[in-house]
């Protein structure tokens, strides 16, 4: 329990160091964002109610992987899972991420368009966003654009409060953009759980909370690095352009607007990995690391150094470290896909079980430099007038991104 304390008041001093202006911090929002981070976790980790429903979710999340992976064995027959035409001669060769786990993107969609046409999710999301400015004090087009970035990515959620971007306070649009980098959308988050689910129990629960207390952190973390006036908005409305006209076409346009973000998930992999890769064929030109012959110098490795004695200080053990911060690594280089992919790999007995929970929260964030690519040209086309704003917090926002989740794990780590 002491280690998860160290380590949140660790990284709320780093955040607290890296501020624009130490003296215009809002001290209500970081000390409430930091007490509601920790209320939410409890009640989501510990209240017995709440664990069933997680365990609920994580059953459905199941069957939503079952259902697709039938619907891609249909039409895609071997590649996407179905019986093999060739022996596997080497275990797992047959898997196809494209076709068998991404799919996943589009069932996932057109459900969250069906949940939203049917007032579900905009019910969720009032409440969460009602809670946090009443609770922490942020104007309502923030509090709002924060909650639904619990469901949606980093794009969609500002979108829903486009008419307030080109207002909003300076602090107050890096922290929306910081809450994008700390969470992920819904339409990965089951597959990041298929991924885990062989190692982390619960794992569609633990993710899902990872993404809701992280936004309260964010908004803690973003308030110290860039301070903003206090100011409680009215509560603010959704907008949304082009509402579906009925349930079938909820579920229609929603699975069409799922395949740009299918489409954008592969071009993104391919693109980011291949650059990672060019820029080690580079280093790995370079004296080798540590003068170890097999261990080439890496983009990952470096990124990898800073990590460890933060893996640390949120309760990771400092033999099970090296593993740990190069997760985190490339979670930051590349995405936190890969990240999960890699952490899939891992052996059942390679890390203890606090260390699985806890990288599972740190991991769970768009905090990398693929996003922040997306982020900058996402809203600077949104708020035209803002774009040199934004590039210039940009790289700010991976760094309080990155704070955010790493305390959702170090509290998450100390309540086991």
């Amino acid at each position: 329990m002491m280690h998860g304390v160290l380590g949140v008041a660790g990284l709320l001093g780093v955040a607290f160091l890296c501020s624009e202006d130490r003296r215009r911090i809002p001290w209500r929002t970081v000390i409430s964002g930091v007490v509601l981070q920790v209320l939410l976790a409890v009640v989501l980790l510990d209240v017995p109610a709440s664990r069933r429903v997680m365990l609920w979710l994580s059953d459905g999340a199941n069957a939503l992987q079952s259902a697709t992976l039938t619907g891609t064995q249909f039409v895609f027959g071997y590649l996407g899972g179905g019986a093999p035409a060739f022996a596997e001669l080497h275990p797992g060769a047959s898997f196809i991420l494209a076709f068998q786990a991404l799919p996943l993107v589009l069932t996932i969609s057109a459900l969250a368009s069906l949940l939203f046409y049917w007032g579900i999710l905009q019910r969720i999301t009032a409440g969460f966003a009602w809670l946090l400015r009443r609770w922490m004090g942020i104007g309502g087009p923030l509090a709002f654009g924060a909650a639904v970035h619990v469901f949606v990515g980093m794009i969609e959620a500002p979108l829903l409060v486009k008419p307030y971007l080109q207002r909003m306070q300076r602090g107050e649009l890096f922290a929306l953009m910081t809450c994008g980098m700390a969470g992920v959308a819904g339409t990965v988050m089951v597959i990041y759980a298929s991924f885990l689910s062989p190692l982390v129990p619960n794992a569609l629960g633990n993710i899902l909370t990872a993404s809701v207390i992280s936004t309260p952190a964010s908004l803690a973390i973003a308030a110290l690095m860039v301070p903003f006036d206090v100011r409680a908005d009215q509560e603010t409305r959704l907008v949304v352009e082009d509402p579906p006209a009925g349930t079938l076409d909820a579920l229609v346009k929603g699975t069409m607007d799922g395949i740009p973000i299918l489409a954008a998930i592969i071009a993104v992999l391919i693109v980011t990995i291949a650059l990672v890769t060019l820029i080690n064929m580079v280093l790995g030109l370079l004296p080798a690391w540590n003068g170890v012959s097999n261990a080439p110098l890496t983009l990952q490795a470096i990124f990898a150094l800073p990590f460890r004695p933060v893996m640390w200080l949120i309760g990771v053990p400092w033999a099970e470290t090296s593993q740990a911060a190069a997760l985190m690594a490339t979670k930051t280089v590349v995405n936190e896909f890969v990240a999960y992919v890699d952490f899939s790999h891992l052996p059942a007995d390679g890390v203890s079980h606090r260390t699985r929970i806890i990288l599972t929260y740190a991991l769970c964030g768009f905090a990398n430099f693929g996003s922040l690519g997306i982020v900058i040209g996402g809203l600077g086309s949104m708020a035209p007038g803002r774009r040199h704003e934004i590039i210039a917090l940009g790289f700010r926002t991976i760094l309080s991104g990155t704070l955010a989740t790493c305390m959702s794990g170090a509290i998450a780590g100390a309540m086991i």
